[in-house]
């Protein structure tokens, strides 16, 4: 079935609460599920970053939003009830690793204590609700292996965000065993790499610092470039995330070995993958120089030694989302770069919030027809 028609049948109409709507990943969410036909409430601080696509899209006047803070107990509870979802997405976090040495018990209090008022509030829903909790592929020990980790390898964390996220995992296995076997809503998380596209202006990542650099026609500052990293188009796990959603909330058509893993007591029963193919692994100085054939420019090396510790090698085995879920990667690295610095570029020239969310609407149409082409999604 195509990947439009098979996720507006699950989305259309029905209510999303969406935690971090106004950042990046939050904000093509939010873009993708209207395009879906779904209502959407969404919960975050203001935009982290000026710009930012959430206002650049103009999606603050086409969704009911709250902006509260996600460590604010009360404010989740009452925003998410309200909201009566049909679907959660919980996006909300402090992202950055650099920032996390910095503000480390604000890192933890953010995306631990954030996730758990999250799933305190869920546990007071009456109605069946399917609760996709994301965190991210640094959520694993990192040991510097070649292979891609699977959902069942160990969790740990060097610096103090990683360490958050395994955390969050630890507490969303707790809970979802503690307190969901018996329950209404259905919790699972989702883990995805360094995801990268057009809008994300976030300080201390490779591509917005790119762009920025290559903006004002200065050479683009490297501080870490033979770190490598899982790179995807922010569309591809955003697909695993509304795929998986899609699959749980149709249970008629649940196959019956997701169904007997979503009811397992394994910490990792409910936990999925969602990386790119084995090419993308690419070091950061691979990125740039990708960058660099669709806009002209020169970078320069910015190492430093003395630099806080960030993991060199890292990347996701995905075979569990490919065998259960029928999911797998549709864009290569060098089509998520073009992809990415195409929507920068006519981004720059459109005049209205309208003008950029159609194109971020024609970058998701084009994904979506990307996965028509392959075999089938889902």
């Amino acid at each position: 079935m195509p990947i439009h028609q098979l996720l507006s049948s699950a989305f259309s109409g029905k209510k999303v609460w969406l935690s971090g709507v106004s950042g990046f990943k939050g904000a093509w969410l939010a873009e993708w599920l209207l395009s879906l036909g779904a209502e959407i409430r969404g919960f975050s601080l203001a935009p982290p970053t000026t710009p930012s696509l959430f206002e650049q899209t103009g999606l603050r006047s086409r969704i009911v939003w709250d902006c509260a803070d996600l460590r604010v107990a009360d404010a989740v509870k009452k925003s998410l009830t309200c909201s009566r979802p049909d679907f959660v997405f919980h996006l909300a976090a402090q992202p950055l690793v650099r920032l996390s040495y910095k503000e480390p018990a604000g890192t933890w209090e953010t995306n631990v204590m954030g996730t758990i008022n999250v799933l305190e509030s869920l546990r007071h829903l009456s109605d069946p609700c399917v609760a996709v909790m994301i965190t991210t592929d640094k959520c694993y020990e990192n040991r510097e292996w070649l292979h891609g980790y699977r959902e069942e390898d160990a969790l740990g964390g060097y610096d103090p965000y990683s360490s958050s996220k395994a955390a969050c995992e630890l507490a969303i296995a707790s809970w979802r065993r503690s307190f969901f076997k018996d329950h209404p809503a259905r919790v699972v998380s989702a883990r995805a790499g360094n995801v990268i596209g057009g809008g994300d202006w976030a300080p201390d990542r490779i591509v917005p610092d790119c762009i920025r650099a290559l903006g004002n026609g200065e050479a683009i500052p490297v501080r870490n470039k033979t770190a490598t990293r899982p790179w995807q188009h922010v569309l591809e796990p955003l697909g695993g995330y509304l795929l998986l959603a899609s699959k749980i909330a149709g249970a008629s058509d649940l196959p019956s070995s997701l169904s007997e893993l979503l009811s397992a007591a394994a910490p990792a029963a409910a936990a999925f993958n969602f990386g790119p193919p084995l090419d993308s692994n690419r070091t950061v100085s691979d990125v740039v120089r990708e960058i660099l054939k669709h806009w002209a420019g020169e970078w320069v090396d910015k190492s430093d030694p003395d630099a806080p510790h960030e993991a060199g090698k890292l990347n996701l085995a995905t075979d569990k989302a490919f065998h259960l879920l029928g999911w797998q990667p549709r864009w290569d690295f060098q089509t998520t770069v073009e992809k990415t610095v195409s929507w920068y570029r006519e981004a720059a020239t459109c005049r209205t919030p309208g003008d950029v969310s159609a194109l971020t609407r024609r970058q998701i149409g084009e994904y979506e027809e990307e996965k028509q082409r392959g075999p089938s999604f889902g």
